[in-house]
């Protein structure tokens, strides 16, 4: 199981992860919380005006930001009526995002590691599609900010161990491989 999923007990997944790989997924996943933002205000976990979350409206323009704007596309070619939709639906896609990655930071904080500094990361069917769309978002995020493309003959994946991006190119692979492994193991 090292390295990849593998289906677990009740329809989920688990994963053996080593300690620098608890540690790499946790601080990813904490990096996307902090480039999302922080959702609203609450009170004891609570909103702290559950009526003013139904008068919410969000963002009418995409974000500056290369990553978010990756994360948040426009949703129509036209632009008045990507608006609309953006007005009504980012807040509720951020606070999903946001459950995600917050769940993934949850999940590792929870293991135990063995005597070998490892663990078993065991998921059940809800937490594997949060882990799901966390590995989306990273790897989104990654290849936006390495602007990667399309062509498999990219210079991203021959650089040389000297070039300051060749550890999140490397990361953006084993992501992406994790990312697969968990697919295809909640397949049918």
């Amino acid at each position: 199981m090292p390295g990849y999923f593998q289906t677990a007990s009740g329809g989920g997944a688990a994963v053996a992860l080593d300690e620098v790989e608890i540690s790499i997924l946790r601080s990813l996943a904490v990096q996307l919380l902090e480039l999302i933002g922080p959702g609203d205000a609450t009170v004891g976990g609570e909103p702290a005006d559950p009526l003013a979350g139904l008068f919410a409206e969000g963002p009418t323009r995409p974000p500056q930001d290369p990553a978010l704007a990756r994360l948040f596309p426009d949703a129509y070619e036209e632009e008045a009526d990507s608006s609309e939709f953006r007005r009504y639906t980012e807040i509720d896609l951020r606070a999903r995002k946001r459950d995600d990655a917050l769940a993934v930071v949850r999940s590792l904080d929870a293991l135990t590691p063995g005597g070998d500094g490892g663990a078993v990361l065991t998921l059940d069917p809800e937490q594997a599609r949060q882990w799901l769309g966390t590995l989306n978002d990273l790897r989104l995020t990654m290849g936006t900010r390495l602007e990667v493309s399309e062509d498999e003959d990219s210079e991203l994946y021959r650089l040389p161990d000297s070039d300051p991006r060749k550890p999140l190119v490397m990361a953006y692979l084993w992501l992406g491989a994790l990312q697969e492994s968990l697919v295809e193991t909640l397949m049918p």
